[in-house]
C-alpha cells in the first residue's frame, strides 16, 4: 500500500480532494457521485497585466545610508527601517482556473475512491441501484488534456450533465461538438494580507486570458451540446476530453488580449487527440518517472489512509506511511514540475483562492528550493527543468534590479517572486524587513544548478545553462561586499530568514552586517564558482576574485554556550523556537558542517538545534527541515520523532500538508527530500548508507536513489542491518562508500552494477 492512497468517502472538502497534474494543467478530484466537483489550475494564470517597473528612487543612495548605519553608527534599528525605501510593488497572485462540474443520479453504496501513485490516475468505484460504476480522473503530460471516464457494467446506465464554472468572470462558447468557456485573470489584485476595499479588479481587455474547452466521447446513447454545458442519456460509457490554455506570452511582456485565441489553442490540443491511446500514452509517460525510484519500509497496512493517518496520532508506529508519504511526494513533483511548464510554486499547481496565502508565489529564501531538494535525489532529474527556466527569468529581470537598487554588476533576487519575475524586496515600504531584505535568496537559488550538475554530471548544462547564472550572481556579490574596520568583507543588507533579534533597548531590528545564513550561501557561491570553472576548463579573473573574497568573509562564530552565531553579534533572538533554521545551512542543504570532518562545527550545530526546537511545535516544512539536520548529525531517533509528529498533526486525509486552513506543498517535497538523508548521504567526498536509520525502520530497502557523481543505489536491509546494496555508475571512476561496519574504495566502471555487500 505504499503506492496507494485510497479512502471509504468522497473528499469533504478542497484540501482533502486528490491531486493530479502535468506541470501545466492542475486538478483536484473530490469524488462525489450526485454532483462531482474538479478544480482546476493552469500555471501560467496569475493575476496581473504585466511586468510592472520597480518604482523605487534612489536606490544607491539608500544602499550607503544603510552601510553607513551600519558600519559607522553600528544603528542596526534605523538601518532596518531604511531599508523599506528599496521595497518595490508586492507580487502577484497564482489563480484558481474554474471547475468541472458532473451531475448524475442516484444514491451511491460500496464506495471507494483511490489514488494509485503508479498510474497517477484517481479512480473511483461505487454502485447505484445494482449498477457497479467507475471513474477514472488523470490529466496528460502527452496529450496536454484531462481525461475523466465514467463506465459501468449494464448497457446504457450512464447519464450525466456538465459544466463550467469559474470564480473569473466568464463566458461559454460552444463550436460544434466543442463547449467551453472564455475569460480573464484579474488585472490587478491586493495581496492577501493587505486591506483594501477593492481588492480584485478585472478591467475589460486586460489580465492575462484562458479559455477552456471539452468534448464528450460518448459510447452509445446521445450527447447535447449547449452553452449550459453537456447532457449524456443513456451511454454505455462516457469519455471527457479537457483542455486549456492561456495568452501568458512570457514574463517580460504584457499578456494577449483575446482569450478566444487560448480557446481556440485548446481546441486545437483536442484535435491532436487520439482516443485509443489517451490511457496508454499517459501510462508510459508517467511511470516511466515514477518507477525509477522507490522506498519501502515494513509491512504495508490495508486500511485506508485517512485511518492510518489518525492510527499515528493516536501514537501508531505505522512505517510503511512514512514510504507512502516519500512516494506521494514524488508523484506529486511529476505532476507539478515538468519540462516547459512554471516552476512549482507554494501550492504546486493547485490553489482554489484568487486570495491565497502568500500569493502562492514562489518563496525563495527556502520554500521554492525545498520544493526541488527531491528531485535530483529521487531520480526526476527532467522535473528539476522548470526551476532552472525560473532561475534564467529571475537573473535577466534581477540584473535590472541589481543596477537600479544597488548599482550593481551581475543579478539579484529577494524574498518573493512571481510570473512575472519580480526580484526587488517586496512591499512598496509597508512590508517588514525581516523578511522583504533578503538579498541572497538567489545566491541559494544558484546552489540548486550545481547540485544538478554534481548529480548528472551533464557539462553541457553547466556551460550554457547553470554557469551563466552562477557566474552573474557572482559578480553581484563581489560588487556589494565592503570592508569594514577589521579588514573583512561584509555583505550589507543582511538578513537571518525569518528571525529578528532584539536589541539591548528592546526593540525587534532584523538586517544587520553579514549572518551567518549568508556567509554560508557566499562561501558555497564562490566555490561553487570555482569547481564550475575547472569542470569546464576555466580559469576567469571573476573566479580568482571570488576566491580571494571568501578567505576575507567573517568567521563562523560559537557562542560562549556552544550555538552557532545567527548573527554577527550574539543578540537575543525575538522566537527562541523560530521556524527558520538559516544559521544551519552550512549543514544542510550545504555540505561545510560535518561530524567527521568539522567535529566543532557539527557540535553547535547540534547545540543549536536542541535549544531551537526544546519545546517546539514545528510547521510543515520546517519538521522537514529539522529531519535533515538531524539526519546529517546521525541522529536517526530525532528526526524520526519529527516525522511522527509530521504525520500526526500536519497533513490532511490524503497526506497533503495542512497547517489549519494553510497548504503548502514544500513539506511534502521537503520530506520527500528528506526521509533519504536517513538512508543515503553523498555531500561530502563519501558515500554513506544507512547513516542514521532509525531503530523503527528495522526491515525496508530503497531503489533508485541517487548519489552525486552519477551513481544509483539499490539497498535493503532486515533487523537493522544492511542485507544487499548495489551500485551503478554513469561514469568510470573510484568512489570511497562507507556502510554500517564497513569503508571501502570502490572500482566504478560505467554502466556496471556493483555488489557493495560481496566487493572485495
Amino acid at each position: 500500500m505504499s503506492h496507494e492512497l485510497w479512502f471509504r468517502a468522497p473528499a469533504p472538502d478542497w484540501f482533502e480532494a486528490l491531486p493530479v497534474g502535468n506541470g501545466h494543467l492542475g486538478a483536484k478530484v473530490f469524488g462525489r457521485v450526485g454532483a462531482e466537483r474538479i478544480a482546476l489550475n493552469l500555471d501560467d494564470v496569475w493575476s496581473g497585466d504585466g511586468p510592472r517597473e520597480l518604482g523605487v528612487a534612489d536606490g544607491p543612495a539608500t544602499l550607503a545610508d544603510v552601510r553607513r548605519l551600519l558600519l559607522h553608527d553600528g544603528d542596526q534599528l534605523a538601518a532596518t527601517e531604511r531599508t523599506r525605501a528599496l521595497q518595490g510593488p508586492l507580487v502577484e497572485s497564482y489563480q484558481p482556473l474554474a471547475d468541472l462540474l458532473i451531475r448524475t443520479d442516484g444514491e451511491a453504496g460500496d464506495y471507494r475512491r483511490r489514488l494509485d501513485l503508479r498510474t497517477g490516475i484517481v479512480s473511483v468505484d461505487h454502485t447505484v441501484d445494482g449498477t457497479r460504476f467507475r471513474r477514472e480522473t488523470y490529466v496528460s503530460t502527452p496529450d496536454q488534456v484531462l481525461v475523466w471516464t465514467l463506465t459501468a457494467d449494464r448497457p446504457g446506465a450512464v447519464n450525466l450533465s456538465l459544466s463550467l464554472d469559474s470564480p473569473h468572470p466568464v463566458r461559454p462558447v460552444v463550436d460544434g461538438g466543442t463547449y467551453g468557456v472564455v475569460g480573464h485573470a484579474p488585472s490587478d489584485l491586493t495581496i492577501e494580507y493587505r486591506e483594501s476595499p477593492d481588492p480584485i479588479r478585472y478591467v475589460d481587455g486586460h489580465g492575462i486570458g484562458f479559455g477552456i474547452a471539452l468534448r464528450v466521447l460518448c459510447h452509445g446513447g446521445t450527447a447535447d451540446v449547449s452553452t449550459d454545458g453537456v447532457v449524456v442519456r443513456g451511454a454505455d460509457s462516457v469519455t471527457v476530453v479537457l483542455a486549456a490554455a492561456s495568452t501568458f506570452a512570457g514574463w517580460s511582456v504584457p499578456p494577449g488580449r483575446d482569450p478566444l485565441v487560448a480557446l481556440r489553442d485548446a481546441i486545437d490540443i483536442l484535435d491532436a487527440v487520439a482516443e485509443d491511446k489517451l490511457r496508454d500514452r499517459h501510462l508510459d509517460d508517467h511511470r516511466r518517472l515514477y518507477e525509477r525510484a522507490e522506498l519501502r519500509l515494513g509491512s504495508a497496512s490495508e486500511l485506508p489512509t485517512d485511518e492510518r493517518i489518525k492510527a499515528v496520532a493516536a501514537g501508531g508506529n505505522d512505517p510503511d506511511l512514512v514510504a507512502l508519504t516519500f512516494n506521494f511526494g514524488r508523484y506529486l513533483l511529476i505532476a507539478s514540475s515538468r519540462p516547459g511548464t512554471q516552476a512549482a510554486n507554494l501550492q504546486g499547481i493547485w490553489n482554489q483562492d484568487r486570495r491565497p496565502m502568500w500569493a502562492s508565489d514562489w518563496t525563495n529564501n527556502i520554500n521554492t528550493q525545498m520544493n526541488y531538494w527531491p528531485a535530483d535525489l529521487t531520480g526526476l532529474s527532467e522535473c528539476f527543468e522548470p526551476l532552472t527556466d525560473l532561475l534564467e527569468n529571475l537573473a535577466a529581470s534581477g540584473a535590472n534590479t541589481a543596477r537600479a537598487l544597488y548599482d550593481a554588476p551581475g543579478w539579484v533576487s529577494h524574498h518573493n517572486s512571481d510570473l512575472w519575475a519580480a526580484t526587488w524586496p517586496v512591499g512598496a515600504g509597508g512590508d517588514d524587513p525581516v523578511w522583504a531584505m533578503c538579498a541572497t535568496c538567489g545566491v541559494w537559488l544558484t546552489a540548486h544548478l550545481m547540485e544538478h550538475y554534481r548529480f548528472g554530471l551533464d557539462l553541457d548544462f553547466l556551460r550554457d545553462r547553470a554557469y551563466p547564472v552562477i557566474a552573474g550572481a557572482a559578480e553581484f556579490v563581489l560588487a556589494m561586499l565592503v570592508e569594514d574596520d577589521g579588514g573583512r568583507l561584509q555583505f550589507i543588507p543582511s538578513t537571518a530568514p525569518e528571525h529578528h533579534f532584539v536589541l539591548p533597548t528592546g526593540e525587534k531590528a532584523s538586517v544587520d552586517l553579514t549572518s551567518t545564513y549568508d556567509i554560508w550561501l557566499l562561501r558555497e557561491l564562490f566555490a561553487n564558482l570555482g569547481e564550475a570553472e575547472a569542470a569546464l576548463g576555466l580559469s576567469s579573473e571573476l573566479a580568482e576574485r571570488a576566491r580571494t573574497a571568501r578567505e576575507r568573509l567573517p568567521e563562523i562564530g560559537i557562542t560562549a554556550d556552544g550555538r552557532l552565531h545567527e548573527w554577527p553579534h550574539d543578540w537575543t533572538p525575538s522566537e527562541v523556537n523560530h521556524r527558520h533554521q538559516s544559521h544551519l545551512y552550512g549543514l544542510h542543504p550545504g555540505a561545510e558542517i560535518d561530524p567527521v570532518r568539522t567535529p566543532e562545527w557539527a557540535e553547535a550545530a547540534r547545540t543549536s538545534l536542541l535549544v531551537r526546537t526544546d519545546g517546539a511545535t514545528n510547521g510543515g516544512w520546517t519538521a522537514a527541515w529539522l529531519v535533515a539536520l538531524w539526519a546529517r548529525l546521525f541522529e536517526g531517533e530525532r528526526a524520526a520523532a519529527v516525522i511522527q509528529d509530521y504525520l500526526a498533526r500536519l497533513v490532511s486525509d490524503n497526506l497533503l500538508h495542512r497547517d489549519g486552513d494553510i497548504f503548502q506543498i514544500d513539506a511534502n517535497f521537503g520530506m520527500t527530500g528528506c526521509i533519504p538523508e536517513l538512508l543515503i548521504q553523498s555531500h561530502t567526498d563519501v558515500v554513506r548508507l544507512l547513516p542514521a536509520l532509525p531503530a523503527g525502520w528495522p526491515d525496508g530497502s530503497f531503489r533508485g536513489l541517487r548519489a552525486r557523481g552519477g551513481l544509483v543505489f539499490d539497498v535493503e536491509w532486515a533487523g537493522g542491518r544492511l542485507t544487499a546494496a548495489t551500485v551503478v555508475a554513469s561514469r568510470t571512476g573510484t568512489r570511497r562508500i562507507v556502510m554500517p561496519g564497513r569503508d571501502i574504495v570502490v572500482n566504478l566502471v560505467e554502466g556496471e552494477s556493483v555488489d557493495l555487500v560481496r566487493y572485495a
